[in-house]
């Protein structure tokens, strides 16, 4: 097992069972929740984005809780709240004990928790790597559900898939207690303004990833409130074959990630990554919002798993390189919250305009959203200009620290005391390896 994969591929399996359970149940939920009493279009939409509304109000408290109390801690509580959450939506007979059942799952808000604690494993130049693996495995996630939860939805009710949700939960905290390593310990220097939570929110790359992440998640969450509404009553297309649409879908979305990874990291073309998705994703609404026949709106549909998912392994990195040390709890935290609030705003929005316009109605929103979006992105500073380097005890003097970080084009400073290094993170555009190690050197 190759020494990157050995680091995270327990954390990557709680994470991607976390997510199978989540998108087994979105890949049916619009079209099975037309059928529960007191259900329209708007509060289908809900149901739909609810969970993420409570995941937006819970990342940045639990990202927190989890710098302050332990990664594994943090995890536990999100896992049992999930877990709950999916047993009361299992149980719904009407659309509002649905929505309370989802807005529950949504309160086990751990998805930046396990991304930082995955950041805490790994080196910084090992970070896209490692987020590429959490991405592949969040993808075949992906696909085991759209192919089985369709299946099983109509095979065992849709209700069942709540209930496999929560055996998920469930496997999650034996996985997490068996097999997942503690955290290095990490010892930090900052300052009382630097430890704010507001501090955050400074930095201007950060500040730029948010917004990403808030158009990235609604563009999901609008799709899937739309797909199923329009595979059910546009094409007449049972619940059981959903899967036939998604499918080839997300194995070319799959596809798709790796050259994503390979140009965003290794040749520092992120941006350019960025825009070739946002205008895949505005092509793929247009074929989704006025086709007329089935194939053509499954073209629309591979388009948009292909442009959503050249994102994935790519904004968890770009965020936990931007971060300070002390702040990637908070800040992925901050991230995910955007993303949430994206998915919840995203489905609510698109159930809004289906009742008013229809799937036309919602197609032209996602490309004026489109817009906006590459604009946003086209400002975007390439995050490969940061670099890390490691400063071992024996060579370098560690009492310089104050004085290295008081240094310009020096991002972060931190001691990595398990493995006795510390780690300096800084701009290639103002400072050079060398340089730094010059400053740092036992006289």
């Amino acid at each position: 097992m190759k020494p990157i994969i050995k680091k995270v591929w327990h954390l990557s399996l709680i994470i991607g069972l976390r997510f199978l359970g989540l998108f087994i149940v979105m890949s049916v939920l619009s079209a099975y929740a037309t059928n529960l009493p007191g259900a329209t279009p708007t509060l289908i939409g809900l149901a739909v984005g609810g969970y993420a509304l409570t995941q937006a109000a819970l990342q940045v408290p639990f990202g927190i809780l989890s710098d302050k109390i332990g990664r594994k801690k943090a995890i536990l509580i999100g896992l049992l709240i999930f877990g709950a959450g999916s047993i009361i939506a299992g149980m719904a007979d009407n659309i509002y004990t649905l929505l309370v059942g989802r807005f529950l799952q949504g309160a086990g808000a751990i998805g930046s928790v396990i991304i930082a604690m995955i950041s805490d494993h790994v080196k910084e130049e090992e970070r896209g790597h490692a987020m590429a693996i959490m991405g592949m495995v969040i993808a075949l996630a992906f696909t085991a559900a759209m192919v089985f939860g369709p299946l099983v939805g109509s095979i065992a009710g849709v209700p069942s898939l709540f209930y496999l949700t929560a055996g998920m939960a469930a496997l999650s905290i034996v996985l997490l207690f068996t097999i997942v390593p503690d955290p290095p310990k990490i010892i930090h220097s900052f300052s009382e303004e630097e430890a704010k939570v507001s501090s955050v929110f400074k930095d201007k790359d950060l500040k730029r990833m948010y917004i990403t992440f808030l158009f990235h998640s609604s563009t999901m969450a609008i799709a899937f409130f739309l797909i199923p509404m329009v595979l059910k009553h546009n094409f007449h297309l049972p619940i059981g074959e959903f899967w036939k649409v998604y499918l080839p879908a997300v194995i070319f979305g799959i596809v798709a990630m790796g050259p994503a990874a390979v140009f965003g990291e290794k040749y520092n073309k992120g941006k350019e990554v960025f825009l070739s998705s946002i205008a895949l994703i505005a092509i793929a609404f247009i074929l989704m919002g006025f086709s007329t026949k089935l194939w053509l709106f499954g073209v629309g549909v591979t388009f948009f798993f292909i442009g959503f998912n050249m994102f994935e392994p790519l904004l968890q990195s770009f965020v936990s390189k931007f971060a300070k040390a002390h702040q990637k709890g908070a800040a992925l935290g901050v991230a995910n919250t955007f993303a949430y609030v994206g998915m919840g705003i995203g489905a609510t929005l698109a159930g809004k305009i289906f009742e008013v316009s229809s799937v036309s109605g919602v197609a032209i929103f996602v490309l004026i959203v489109s817009v906006f979006w590459a604009v946003w992105i086209y400002g975007m500073r390439n995050p490969g200009l940061r670099a890390s380097i490691y400063l071992d005890q024996e060579h370098y003097d560690f009492s310089k620290l104050p004085e290295l970080k008081a240094t310009e084009g020096i991002a972060d400073i931190y001691i990595n005391q398990t493995e006795g290094v510390m780690v300096v993170k800084y701009d290639k555009e103002l400072l050079d390896e060398d340089e730094i190690r010059g400053k740092m050197l036992k006289r």
